[in-house]
This record gives C-alpha cells, sequence and structure tokens, in this order.
C-alpha cells in the first residue's frame, strides 16, 4: 500500500514539476562527474598517449644484466607488444679515423611508439649490414660510406636527425649509431664483462599493462629500473604529472559542486513537505509508512535523477569530443569507471546529504496543522555536517585515488562552513536592527536577507561553492601554463655544444656574437665521483646489492661545475650560495637522496685527486626546462687544478643552418646536439595539455553556472508571497524590483569575498602540497570576485524573478 502511494505521489509530483529542484541538482551532480570524468579520462589517456611517444613505448624495464625470460613471456601471455634492444658504448673505425659511439642495436618490432627521424625521410629499420648513423657522427669521420665495429663493416645508409626515446642529455657527448639486434653477435663487441643496458619496451592496454607492472615491479632487482612517461627519464614527465592532477582536482570540484547541489535540493524538498507529513500524522498514518513512503519517493527521485545525469554526462562528453583534435578524440577510455562513478554520486550523496533534513520531515508533529512554526527536530545538525564531509570524502577519494587532494577539497568546504556560520550569525543581528523598514530598496533588500537569512545561507553554499570552484580552477590553469611556457619559451635553445676545449671558447663565442647567435652562459664540465660524507666511506652500487652495510652512494661519476652566482631555474632553498672557496651548492634530490646537510663534508676523487668541500646550500633545480642543470655547483677556487671542457646552449632559427656547418668544420672536435625536434614535439604535448586545462575549465564553468541558476530556484513560493504582502501595502514595482535585484547582488557579493578567502586557502594547500608552484596572494581578486558575483546573481535572481515582479497584486494573491 505504501509503495503504490509512493509511486502516485511520485507521478503526481513528477507531473506538477514539483520535483524539478532536486531531480535538476541529482541531475547536475551525476552529469558533471560523469561527464567530467569520461571528459578527463580521454584527455588523461591522450596526454599519455603522446607523451609515451617520448620513450617510444608506454612501460620500459631498463637493466645493466639480461632481463629474465619469465618477465618476457608473461607480458606475451598478457597480450603486449613488446621489443627488445641494447644499448652500449664502442669504438667505430673509418679509415686513420676513430670515435667513440653509443650503439643502438634494436628488435624488429622498433619503434613501438613515434617514428624515427630521418634526413631522406625514410621509414623502417637498417638492413643487416647496415648502421644509421646521427648528424655528428658524419661531421667528424667526414661522412664516411663504411664504418668498422669490431670484428664487421657495416654501410652508411641513413642519417639520423632524432630517435623518439633519444631522451635529453647534453653530457652524453657520442653520437648515435642504430643497428639491428641480430647483426650485435657478428661483432664480438660483447664479451663477458662488457658494460650493456639491455631493454625491453612494451605497449598495450592500460588493464594489461598495470597487471603486468603489478607482476613485474616485485622481480626487478635494485640495479633494474621500471619507466614510464612520468620516470624522470621523461623530459615531460612533470608535465604529465601536473596535468593528471589538475583533472583530478577538477572532478574532485565537481563532486565537492554536485554535493552541495544535492544538498541544498534534499533541504528544500523536506521543507516544501512538512505539511504533508503533518496531515498524514493528523489522519492516522504510522512512523513506519510515513517513512517507507518518503524513503521509496526518495529513492524514485534519486533513481530518474541518476538516469538522467548518466545520459547527459555521456552526452556531453560525446560534445566534447567533437570538438576536439583526431589526435586527443581517437583514444577511448572505459565506460565503466565513469557509469559507476555517476551512480556512487548519485545514491551515496543523496542518502547521506538528505539523512538528516529527512529525519526533521519524519519528526515534524501533527500539531503543525494549526501552528505552521513547528518544525519538529531541531538538534543533530552535528550529524549532518558527518555525514555530509564523509559523503565527499568517500567520493573524492574513490575518484581520485589521491588523500591530499581529498583532504585539500574538504578542508576547503570545512573552512566554507565556517565562514558561512559567523556570516549568518551577523546577518541575523544586522537584520534585528534594520528591522521590516521598506523606505527605499536597500533596507528592503537588507529586512530580506534577515527575513531569509536560514534560506540565504543555503544560497551562498551554492553561489560560494561555484565561486570558488572556477577561481580554483582558473588560478591552477594559469599558473600551470605560465609555468610551462618558462620551461618552453620562443626561443628556447634548440642546440647545445659540448666538449668544447678552454682554447675554443673564446673565438667560439667570438663567431657566434659576429652572427648575431645568442648563446647562454658557458659551463665548464669536470667528471668526479663521490666518494665520502663527513668521512665516512660511500658503498658502490655492486657494493649495496651485495649486502655490505653502509651509507650507500650514486654509483657513477658526476658532471661539475664552477659559477660565481646562482644559475637560471634554480633556487636556493637552504643555506647561502658558494661564498668561501671550499663551499658546494648541492641539488635538493640528491641532497635528500644522500641524507645531506648544511655543513656536511663532502669528498670527491677527481682525476686521481681528493677534493673535500662542505655543503653550503641546498638548492631546487627545474630539470625540465632544457637548459643546462648541475647537481654540483663548486667554486672557480675548487676546481681550477683539474682539467675541464665547456658547454653552453643557442636558439637558431631555422634559415641558419649554414652556421652549423661552419662551426663543425672551424670545432671538429666540438660535439653539436640539435634538440629542435624534441622542442617542437615537446610543445605539441603542452598544447594538448593546455586544450586539456581549457576545457575542463569550460566544463566546471557550465556545471557552476547550472548551480547558480538551480539555487534562484530555491525560495521562489515564498518570496512570491513576500511579494503579494507587499503589493498589497502599496509598494510600487520599481521598489519590489530595485530590492530584489539589490538582495540577490548582495548575495552575490558577499558569496565573492567567501569565495577569494577558501579559493587562496585552497590554492596555498595545493600550491604546496600537491602541484608545487609558487604561493602568491591574488589581490585583484578580492575586488573583482564580489563585483562579478554581484553582477551575476543578481542578473540570475531578477531574471528568474520576473515574470513574479511583473504580476498585479490580484495574480500574486490567486498563485498563492
Amino acid at each position: 500500500m505504501e509503495l503504490h502511494l509512493a509511486w502516485r505521489f511520485f507521478k503526481r509530483e513528477l507531473m506538477q514539476g514539483q520535483l524539478l529542484l532536486i531531480v535538476l541538482a541529482i541531475t547536475l551532480a551525476v552529469l558533471s562527474v560523469t561527464g567530467l570524468a569520461r571528459v578527463s579520462e580521454r584527455l588523461q589517456i591522450a596526454i599519455n598517449g603522446q607523451a609515451s611517444k617520448f620513450i617510444a613505448a608506454d612501460r620500459i624495464i631498463n637493466s645493466p644484466v639480461k632481463i629474465d625470460e619469465n618477465l618476457l613471456q608473461k607480458a606475451d601471455e598478457l597480450g603486449l607488444s613488446r621489443v627488445s634492444s641494447l644499448q652500449f658504448n664502442s669504438m667505430v673505425f673509418s679509415q686513420d679515423k676513430f670515435q667513440l659511439v653509443t650503439v643502438r642495436a634494436v628488435g624488429d618490432a622498433y619503434p613501438l611508439k613515434g617514428v624515427i627521424e630521418l634526413k631522406s625521410s625514410g621509414s623502417g629499420l637498417p638492413q643487416p649490414g647496415e648502421l644509421w648513423y646521427e648528424t655528428r657522427l658524419g661531421g667528424l669521420l667526414g661522412y664516411p660510406s663504411e664504418l668498422e665495429l669490431g670484428d664487421q663493416q657495416f654501410s652508411l645508409s641513413e642519417e639520423i636527425l632524432r630517435l623518439p626515446d633519444a631522451g635529453f642529455n647534453p653530457f652524453a657527448s657520442s653520437p648515435v649509431v642504430l643497428m639491428r639486434l641480430d647483426d650485435v653477435a657478428s661483432t664480438g663487441v660483447i664479451q663477458p664483462g662488457s658494460r650493456v643496458t639491455y631493454l625491453a619496451q612494451f605497449t598495450g592496454e592500460e588493464s594489461q599493462l598495470k597487471a603486468f607492472e603489478d607482476f613485474a615491479k616485485p622481480l626487478l632487482n635494485n640495479s633494474q629500473r621500471w619507466v614510464d612517461v612520468q620516470s624522470g627519464d621523461s623530459p615531460i614527465a612533470d608535465a604529465v604529472k601536473r596535468a593528471e592532477r589538475f583533472l583530478l582536482l577538477a572532478s574532485l570540484l565537481g563532486i565537492a559542486l554536485a554535493c552541495a547541489a544535492i544538498g541544498i535540493a534534499a533541504q528544500r524538498y523536506c521543507q516544501r513537505h512538512y505539511d504533508v507529513v503533518a496531515m498524514l500524522k493528523t489522519f492516522g498514518a504510522s512512523a513506519k509508512q510515513i517513512r517507507t513512503l518518503f524513503g521509496f519517493h526518495l529513492m524514485l527521485v534519486t533513481l530518474f535523477g541518476v538516469i538522467l545525469g548518466l545520459l547527459g554526462g555521456f552526452a556531453l562528453d560525446a560534445g566534447i569530443t567533437a570538438f576536439l583534435p583526431d589526435e586527443i578524440a581517437a583514444y577511448s577510455p572505459p565506460f565503466t569507471r565513469p557509469i559507476l562513478l555517476g551512480l556512487a554520486t548519485g545514491f551515496i550523496s543523496a542518502f547521506m546529504f538528505s539523512a538528516y533534513p529527512l529525519m526533521r520531515l519524519l519528526s515534524i508533529p501533527p500539531l503543525r496543522v494549526l501552528q505552521r512554526q513547528l518544525e519538529g527536530l531541531q538538534l543533530g545538525m552535528w550529524l549532518h555536517l558527518i555525514l555530509s564531509l564523509m559523503a565527499m570524502g568517500i567520493l573524492g577519494y574513490l575518484y581520485s585515488g589521491s588523500l591530499p587532494l581529498t583532504l585539500t577539497v574538504v578542508a576547503g568546504v570545512l573552512l566554507l562552513g565556517l565562514l558561512l556560520s559567523i556570516l549568518g550569525f551577523f546577518m541575523i543581528r544586522l537584520g534585528h536592527s534594520v528591522g521590516m523598514k521598506t523606505t527605499n530598496p536597500l533596507q528592503l533588500a537588507l529586512a530580506g536577507l534577515r527575513r531569509r537569512a536560514k534560506q540565504n545561507a543555503v544560497q551562498l553554499v551554492g553561489f560560494s561553492s561555484a565561486l570558488v570552484l572556477l577561481l580554483t580552477i582558473f588560478a591552477l590553469r594559469q599558473d600551470l601554463l605560465n609555468e610551462w611556457q618558462k620551461q618552453l619559451p620562443e626561443n628556447a635553445p634548440n642546440y647545445f655544444l659540448v666538449n668544447i676545449a678552454p682554447d675554443e671558447a673564446v673565438p667560439l663565442e667570438a663567431y657566434l656574437k659576429s652572427n648575431t647567435v645568442k648563446t647562454t652562459d658557458i659551463y665548464p664540465v669536470i667528471r668526479g665521483r663521490l666518494t665520502e660524507v663527513n668521512g665516512e666511506k660511500l658503498l658502490s652500487g655492486d657494493e649495496a646489492e651485495a649486502g655490505v652495510e653502509g651509507r650507500r652512494g650514486i654509483s657513477r661519476e658526476l658532471n661539475l661545475t664552477w659559477r660565481d652566482s646562482m644559475p637560471p631555474n634554480n633556487e636556493i632553498l637552504e643555506g647561502e650560495f658558494n661564498v668561501n672557496s671550499d663551499d658546494v651548492s648541492v641539488e635538493s634530490g640528491v641532497a635528500e637522496r644522500l641524507n645531506l646537510k648544511i655543513g656536511d663534508s663532502l669528498t670527491y676523487v677527481i682525476d686521481n685527486q681528493r677534493l673535500v668541500v662542505n655543503v653550503a646550500s641546498i638548492r631546487a633545480v627545474h630539470w625540465e626546462t632544457l637548459q643546462p642543470n648541475f647537481f654540483m655547483i663548486f667554486t672557480k677556487e675548487a676546481l681550477s687544478p683539474f682539467a675541464y671542457t665547456s658547454m653552453a646552449s643557442f636558439y637558431l632559427d631555422e634559415g641558419k643552418s649554414s652556421i652549423i656547418l661552419d662551426i663543425i668544420k672551424q670545432h671538429p672536435t666540438v660535439s653539436i646536439i640539435d634538440v629542435g625536434n624534441m622542442i617542437k614535439q615537446l610543445r605539441q604535448i603542452v598544447d594538448q595539455v593546455s586544450l586539456s586545462l581549457t576545457l575542463v575549465l569550460v566544463l566546471v564553468l557550465l556545471a557552476s553556472s547550472l548551480v547558480m541558476v538551480a539555487q534562484t530556484e530555491a525560495g521562489m513560493a515564498t518570496r512570491q508571497r513576500e511579494l503579494a504582502v507587499l503589493r498589497t501595502f502599496g509598494a510600487s514595482g520599481w521598489l519590489l524590483r530595485m530590492a530584489t535585484g539589490l538582495e540577490f547582488a548582495l548575495l552575490g557579493a558577499i558569496s565573492g569575498l567567501l569565495a577569494v578567502i577558501v579559493a587562496e586557502f585552497i590554492l596555498y594547500l595545493l600550491k604546496t602540497q600537491v602541484f608545487e608552484l609558487n604561493v602568491y596572494m591574488h589581490w585583484p581578486w578580492w575586488g573583482i570576485a564580489p563585483v562579478c558575483g554581484a553582477m551575476t546573481v543578481a542578473l540570475l535572481g531578477v531574471w528568474r524573478c520576473r515574470q513574479l515582479l511583473n504580476k498585479s497584486c490580484g495574480d500574486l494573491l490567486k498563485a498563492g
């Protein structure tokens, strides 16, 4: 009987439009989460897919020993595509000339992603007995037709402009040659004890890669590395990580916005049914019957809203995808997760945000039919707060899997709630002093704010949440784009000069200056090994793996330099940059890895000589800037006894390639590294990331606008009755329109001010704990946000009330 009544009740209110607000809120919640999840996952997959071209695969195992066949067999079982390759250094000979090179020996499927860029615009791989060579090797050896590598003679058939996984390492001065993996055995260069890097590259579906990662990573030893686009090997690792965090944050804030909308709608829904419950109790309905009636009714409302929201979310995704570039639209994320998130958002938030309003609804006394001011249960707001925060936290963590992001959003909500509580208290006090004076629009607007203090507090939640969302997303988007623009400015160096001998630095610099080529600073480079910290000998990688106890060091030589001042793209975190001759400045990552502190004594071995220095400062280094960067920076006095070469970088227009040929001829021992193609590819990725961030901002703007429109729906019935009374007492249409506009404008201005405070707080947490960006105050917001909030909310409010304001007194009384 109760279920039948609930169904009739649901159909009647649905046909009459009484369920519009709560259905719209649930639909908006599910649409926002499903749509944002679908679009952001597509963008995430696309960004990672494009970025994976930098490592020529989705995942890589990098190993100094042969890779276990069991790992490769598991990859085959999971359906992954794979290719094996070797990398090693060797000497090549041409007549009386010889050169140290880096040999890349690759399997038939190489590259799994990306392309090999050749001067001839050809494709494929070298034929058996052929070598493809990097451009600068030809200049060093005089462009021979053949090369001798080990016991084998190879023909030089193609000139390589760039390999997709070449990476960025200006210190790797050896030119690269590419050969087939099958040809390595005939050279005889790899013998027991040879230093060889074994690479296994994999591509496949994300689920396959995840299963393989779970299987493989626990089996790798300390010398083997698991590499993906978010590893330090990728030149855009930080950009990809930050973009993914941004997309997660946008969806998390979308969830917070949706939860606020559902909470507001549930409150309004229950308030509208106070009289219904009182009537039912008067006619003898039991508590169980009423619980069943409204529980089932709320379930039907939620289900209806969830279905509409899912359909709207996928329609939104289809609409956005139609405007995406083909290389992004081609990626299709799975449907399962957005659907599950939409369902979870709809049902969890509807239940947990409506629990307290429903408890109040069910406790309405029958006496309300005579005394309408009675509202039943007045206690338990703490329960409502706990359930709301739990709902937001559960949904946020389900979506992002990131505790810092989820806690940041919850902390922002708590601050907004605290500010609203304080504001509500002062609003009521202000209202008591103003009373019901109606001599001018401002006094009437303030009186309206006081009379509807509770309702206005609810509206402030929606308006403020929408503005906080917009401000946070807009600020982070701008900061991320500015950060990437700094990394890749228009005239970023596209050539590096390495192995510059001391006597060549001055003439080379003069030649470039005479051709109006602007170079960066010239950095001296010295190779050295860190052997002791505070007199304690550091273990090598082999000793650490063998189980020898002690402090682990860096198992390779480092590139060291000296400078009198801080280099660009570096900032001091602790200490003071090199004041004394025995000072050294250490990069923060190395300092953390080796547990170094200011004042620690470091011992290096350079050219079989010991050098002892003290840690004077710890620096943060932006490695992704494609500029010369160093782990250790010394004073000139400390390194002057040692032999060195230098390096520099410069930007060269495409039309000035003859300068490169002149440098090769005049300075044949100087190695030139062309990173122009890499920078172009990086810019393409950054452009796609920028587009992604812009699209998410547009989605958030749409969702925020819908919430604001939905908020103006709240309280229309109450406002209609008030307008009827005021018209009855002779208030003019001009006075009512001005008062209504001012009331909404005041709500908007307060919302804007609250939004700025909360947004600054959230941005501080996000920049310091998640995105690692510089923190600063957005002072223009403190004036712009309240003004824009006032204008936007006033326009929305007057637009929604236009029909009521244009009705006559008789029409208002009849409608009421």
